[in-house]
């Protein structure tokens, strides 16, 4: 049998409909009773609905009738109907907050669960928590409690139910089902009849698994606790094929129809992907329809089966989502690096010959701290002025990447562009503390900065930064400040003092950041005091080899910061 598509939700649930009217009619004419004394008056046995029916139960119940109107009573009557342990439950609640804190129960049934539990019946008029003291800590009392709260009803819950008794403790997984009736509560267990039972709740949580079986003679529909876990149904309340319908992403709408045209003619097993909309949110399910045939040989039910992808689905998208964002840095990280670089080569140039014919023998180096940043904050400025001195600076911008790089570079060209006066080492570091102050990002910095004249001394400023370390004559000493000043940006108006030092023939002066000398936990002093002690193990190399050498040692240069260092020998 084939149907023909429908375009729209209300035409797929007007050809529900009408399969369902055209199977119950002619399933209807076909056990109809015939004519007394016609042909073929034999009785055709009734349809028998696919759904287990309730096994016979034992009678016999007690309540506390006297507490009761009669529709109250009527319901404790009727305990005794139900082929599992029942009890009535009436909340107690606390006189403060009106929270529920116990129940007494007010009527139950003969049946036991397990031989070591006593009948319901013998604990009318007890505290619930007094005749099961292990609901508290099964969590079973909390259940009823937001049950009577929040209304709605517990279907199929396995409580992993211990107490103690004569000295030893029983226990039992229970399966609990309860619903609102007034005020009261129903409750009603049985044993879990087997651990397969027990594996198979348990395996449609873990496997995210539900099944729903839909008999279309009788409008009955069964679902489990799985499928009602994925829609976040009521399990006692399940939901027509129409009502699935109205739950359908539109775009699934073809999908969803030719699965449920194929498993209404009779194919199987018909399988699908399918999205719905579940509160808000789209949940994909797996779905496995089998048509359940009659006597005819039509589909009198439908059983589906659905597996929920929607956790997958969702670490899916979130693993999508950081792949995307992590190649969205990895591409912005590599732009920065060339624009880095770019920089860097602008920024930290070589070194001029005109420095060697005033008698120097200069050479520099940077080592950023993250192998992938090709420059960061710290900068040096060495070149021959027009009136024949020689500027000399070191200095760290705060930060790291480009914006560390826009500070380094416009304060190492402030500094260029104030040494062209003609102004003393204090003057120059003094303005640029000024122009760091002014900067809207309220970051700081570090520099020692001065120059080297004619009669070769150096003439030096110190704003936060380490001091110089002199090598003269194999040991490496730091040069001594008169007043070391704050660090640029610290101090609005501060005045920077000028230090002077001589400088003789072979001295070597080496200018470095504290990345040279810091390590985690450990006092700065220390590490100046290892790279002057290395400095003076290499007192015969050259400027460039020095450099290297301090470069290569693990005890030297930290590596959480970035090192710059300009070594300058007098020759």
């Amino acid at each position: 049998m084939s149907f023909p598509l429908p375009d729209n939700v209300d035409e797929l649930k007007a050809m529900i409909g009408r399969e369902v009217a055209s199977l119950r009619d002619v399933v209807r004419r076909t056990t109809e009773r015939p004519a007394s004394g016609e042909p073929g008056a034999e009785v055709t046995a009734p349809v028998q609905s696919l759904a287990p029916g309730p096994a016979a139960a034992p009678a016999g119940s007690r309540c506390l009738c006297s507490t009761h109107d009669q529709g109250a009573t009527g319901m404790c009557s009727a305990l005794s109907a139900i082929p599992a342990s029942a009890v009535l439950l009436e909340p107690l609640h606390d006189d403060d907050t009106r929270a529920v804190r116990d129940f007494r129960i007010v009527a139950g049934n003969r049946i036991r669960s397990a031989d070591w539990l006593e009948a319901p019946d013998r604990q009318v008029g007890q505290r619930f928590l007094e005749a099961r003291p292990g609901a508290a800590r099964s969590g079973l009392l909390t259940a009823l409690a937001d049950l009577v709260a929040n209304g709605g009803s517990m279907e199929g819950r396995v409580v992993d139910y211990t107490e103690q008794r004569l000295g030893r403790l029983h226990r039992a997984p229970l399966l609990y089902s309860a619903a609102l009736c007034g005020e009261q509560v129903l409750a009603t267990w049985r044993p879990v009849r087997s651990q397969t039972e027990l594996l198979t709740i348990d395996a449609q949580y873990l496997a995210s698994l539900g099944w729903g079986h839909w008999d279309l003679l009788s409008g009955k529909v069964t679902w489990s606790e799985g499928l009602s876990r994925i829609f976040h149904a009521e399990i006692g309340m399940p939901w027509s094929l129409e009502q699935l319908c109205d739950t359908l992403v539109p775009d699934d709408l073809t999908a969803f129809s030719e699965f449920l045209t194929s498993v209404l003619a009779g194919e199987e097993p018909a399988w699908t992907r399918i999205r719905f909309l579940v509160l808000g949110e789209v949940r994909t399910l797996d779905l496995l329809g089998r048509p359940v045939a009659g006597t005819d040989g039509r589909p009198w039910a439908v059983h589906l089966v659905a597996r929920d992808l929607t956790p997958q689905i969702r670490s899916r998208r979130r693993l999508a989502e950081t792949e995307r964002e992590s190649d969205r840095l990895r591409r912005q990280s590599q732009a920065e690096r060339r624009v880095a670089d770019a920089l860097r080569e602008a920024l930290m140039p070589t070194l001029s010959e005109a420095l060697a014919a005033v008698g120097l023998t200069v050479a520099a180096s940077y080592r950023p701290a993250e192998p992938d940043a090709a420059v960061g904050g710290d900068w040096y400025k060495c070149r021959l002025l027009p009136d024949g001195r020689v500027l000399v600076a070191i200095g760290d911008a705060a930060g790291h990447g480009l914006d560390a790089v826009a500070r380094m570079a416009q304060q190492r060209h402030a500094l260029a562009g104030l040494a062209q006066t003609g102004a003393s080492a204090g003057e120059i570091t003094t303005w640029l503390n000024e122009l760091v102050c002014s900067d809207p990002a309220g970051e700081t910095a570090t520099v020692v900065a001065g120059h080297i004249d004619d009669s070769r001394t150096l003439h030096w400023a110190d704003a936060g930064h380490p001091s110089p370390l002199l090598l003269r004559n194999g040991r490496a000493t730091p040069l001594d400040v008169g007043r070391r000043g704050p660090l640029l940006g610290a101090l609005p108006g501060y005045g920077y003092e000028t230090s002077t030092t001589p400088l003789s023939r072979g001295d070597l002066l080496l200018l470095y950041t504290d990345g040279m000398v810091e390590h985690r936990g450990e006092d700065v002093t220390k590490g100046i005091e290892r790279l002057a002690n290395a400095m003076g193990r290499s007192a015969d190399l050259p400027p460039t080899e020095l450099i290297d050498v301090l470069l290569a040692d693990p005890d030297q240069a930290g590596p959480d910061d970035d090192a710059c260092m300009l070594a300058i020998r007098v020759n």
